[in-house]
């Protein structure tokens, strides 16, 4: 069982940057991709950025070239931490961001053929609120 706990939401104004975190337990260390997904009011979970095992990267279009995804994982720990730093924000980034774990296929990664339906954990999510 993994258990995911994200932190570093905040209220900041438009061209800001935060670094969202998340951590996470239980994690085998071995097979499972991340992501990060996001959702607004109204509208429907929609991802984010996403991350194979080997630490390849996948971006939504409307986050490409400002938001990088990264992890720290020690090698035979139950233990990992996952960064989504943003930067140039803008007030359609607004949202509760949402950290998931769940066994992907590094082809899938990569082609960006990722859903919120292929993660099987998820944390409670962190507001993120941008004001122009």
């Amino acid at each position: 069982q993994v258990q995911l706990v994200e932190s570093g939401g905040a209220s900041v104004q438009a061209g800001g940057s935060l670094r969202l975190t998340c951590a996470a337990s239980g994690y085998a260390n071995a097979g499972y991709s991340m992501g990060w997904f996001r959702q607004a009011p109204g509208k429907e979970r929609e991802g984010v950025a996403a991350i194979d095992p080997d630490g390849r990267t996948s971006y939504s279009d409307s986050v490409k070239g400002r938001f990088t995804l990264s992890k720290d994982n020690a090698k035979n720990t139950l233990y990992l931490t996952l960064y989504l730093q943003m930067n140039s924000l803008k007030p359609e980034d607004t949202a509760m961001y949402y950290c998931a774990a769940g066994i992907l296929s590094a082809y899938r990664i990569a082609a960006g053929a990722w859903a919120p339906s292929d993660f099987g954990f998820w944390g409670q999510g962190t507001q993120v609120t941008i004001s122009s």
